[in-house]
């Protein structure tokens, strides 16, 4: 073995079993992550697994919920002004800090002005101090309500104050920083609390014994999150293979993302289980509508006619995952019948509508890249299935760095590319309609449609707004500027000793709701 490779697996080892003689007359769940976390202030200099973890020790006032609509979470109730301008939140009576303070509208103040100092650096800052959801005034109302005033009506609100990757704008005991104003650690209200952070090894939770539960049924982030396990460890495991030996072995209870090629075996393993669910995350074939060929529509449809949706995600994503054409995720709460109808495969219809659009056979060049594998098979299923339609489409296969530039210059004919989820089908489409004048990485140059686009924001009314994203469903697919092919899955694989655990569509552990059998 080699000198880094022993190293490597002592660190592992130490990360597994640290601890173990302390914690052995209690339970414990190790959970694999690929990197250590980046910090522990919710939303600040983070990454996806720095938010898993942050989950689990913060809650704000809302939580996103399985199909992406936003519930109550630390709020009781939640009321918003006629005129749409005012939102009002009570907090749930008998909620504790991990220290035993109560919670209080003072702490939703004081938690707020630190987000929203610019010094803080916090990933939501700008959504809320400028555009669509600017709050101009945050105000106490009494001990236990408070009272966000926004300088226009916006459907985004809630969704913006459950985001994920802002730690929900989760509150915070003052005691979670110095004297001087700078942070330690999150004291939070959630089903956990930071027990110790070793730096390169593991991040370890202990269960909150004072934790206020809601009574409803676990839901995405949102419901009950009361803990049964003692403790909660995330282990470092950088290399894949490794910590799919640990979890074979019984060294970890949780590998969270599971590599769809390393499904079937793991499947067949005994002792373990496998839960699979969709996500928002989108894979799609962007066709610049700029281009001299793919500027008529009827080629874009001639290429979208040409490509068997539902072959080639069963072929590329193993059967993990459901076709769906639309810019809409299929778990989201606005996905209905206009969004689940597919495009038809029709080589005939393709090769006559490429002849109304004058096409001579000319290469169409695509660009993919092999960091994302399912991204690439998909460009080259699609390329097989349009020359059988008649039409030409070469590969250019680049470092994903350099397709990412090319998508942001809007700089190719065709490209495969990955979205990451918008939980907001507001922002499912605003990710790629605009105008490419400015703003070139955009997909979809439609001035009507993005009109729309800026009213769904505006409009909290559900069936409105299901109207409004029907409407561009239609106009979405008349321009066709891209196919959309699936959205992704998260795939967990964990111990058969841990009863309740399951994947969800934000692809992060959570270990609340699980009890561990010993």
């Amino acid at each position: 073995m080699k000198a880094s490779n022993w190293a490597y697996g002592l660190a592992v080892g130490a990360a597994l079993l640290g601890g173990a003689t302390a914690a052995s007359a209690q339970s414990m769940a190790r959970v694999s992550i690929n990197a250590d976390i980046r910090s522990t202030y919710p939303g600040v200099n983070r990454d996806s697994n720095t938010d898993g973890v942050i989950h689990h020790i913060v809650e704000g006032l809302v939580a996103f919920k399985e199909d992406s609509s936003v519930a109550p979470m630390l709020a009781e109730k939640i009321e918003t002004s006629a005129d749409g301008l005012t939102y009002t939140f009570t907090l749930r009576e008998g909620l504790k800090f991990h220290n035993g303070a109560p919670v209080t509208a003072d702490d939703v103040l004081f938690s707020w002005s630190k987000y929203m100092n610019p010094e803080t650096k916090w990933r939501c800052h700008s959504d809320f101090s400028k555009g669509n959801s600017e709050v101009v005034s945050l105000d106490k109302v009494d001990d236990r309500t408070v009272a966000f005033k926004l300088k226009q009506p916006s459907a985004l609100f809630l969704g913006l104050l459950a985001r994920i990757d802002c730690g929900s704008a989760g509150i915070l005991h003052k005691d979670s920083f110095a004297a001087d104003g700078s942070f330690v650690k999150p004291i939070g209200t959630g089903p956990y609390m930071l027990a110790d952070w070793k730096k390169g090894e593991y991040v370890e939770l202990a269960k909150f014994d004072g934790y206020a539960s809601r009574t409803e049924k676990r839901d995405g982030y949102a419901g009950a999150r009361k803990a049964s396990i003692d403790t909660v460890r995330f282990v470092i495991i950088p290399d894949r293979s490794a910590a799919k030996a640990a979890l074979y072995s019984g060294s970890i209870e949780v590998l969270s993302d599971l590599d769809v090629n390393d499904l079937k075996e793991t499947k067949a393993r005994k002792g373990i289980k496998v839960d699979i669910a969709e996500t928002m995350g989108l894979s799609g074939i962007l066709m610049q509508t700029k281009d001299p060929l793919l500027s008529n529509v009827k080629m874009r449809l001639a290429i979208a006619h040409a490509v068997d949706t539902a072959a080639i995600v069963d072929a590329v994503t193993l059967g993990t995952a459901k076709p769906n054409n639309s810019p809409i995720p299929s778990v989201s709460a606005y996905y209905g019948k206009p969004q689940g109808e597919m495009i038809k495969y029709d080589p005939a219809l393709a090769r006559k509508l490429a002849a109304e659009a004058g096409y001579k056979g000319e290469p169409i060049k695509m660009i993919t890249n092999k960091r994302y594998q399912p991204s690439f098979d998909s460009a080259v299923f699609i390329q097989a299935m349009a020359k059988e339609a008649g039409i030409n489409i070469e590969l250019e296969v680049i470092e994903w760095a350099t397709q990412l530039d090319m998508y942001t210059k809007g700089d190719y004919q065709m490209m495969s590319f990955l979205y990451s989820a918008r939980l907001d089908p507001s922002l499912s489409f605003d990710m790629f309609a605009g105008p490419k004048a400015t703003q070139p990485r955009k997909v979809w140059d439609n001035p009507a449609a993005q009109t729309l686009i800026e009213q769904s924001m505006t409009i909290s009314d559900t069936e409105k707004r299901k109207e409004i994203f029907n409407k561009l469903e239609s106009m979405f697919r008349q321009d066709m500027p891209m196919l959309v092919l699936y959205n992704g899955a998260d795939i967990a694989a964990y111990s058969d000793k841990l009863e309740g655990y399951n994947a969800w569509m934000a692809g992060q552990p959570r270990l609340w709701g699980v009890t561990l059998k010993q």
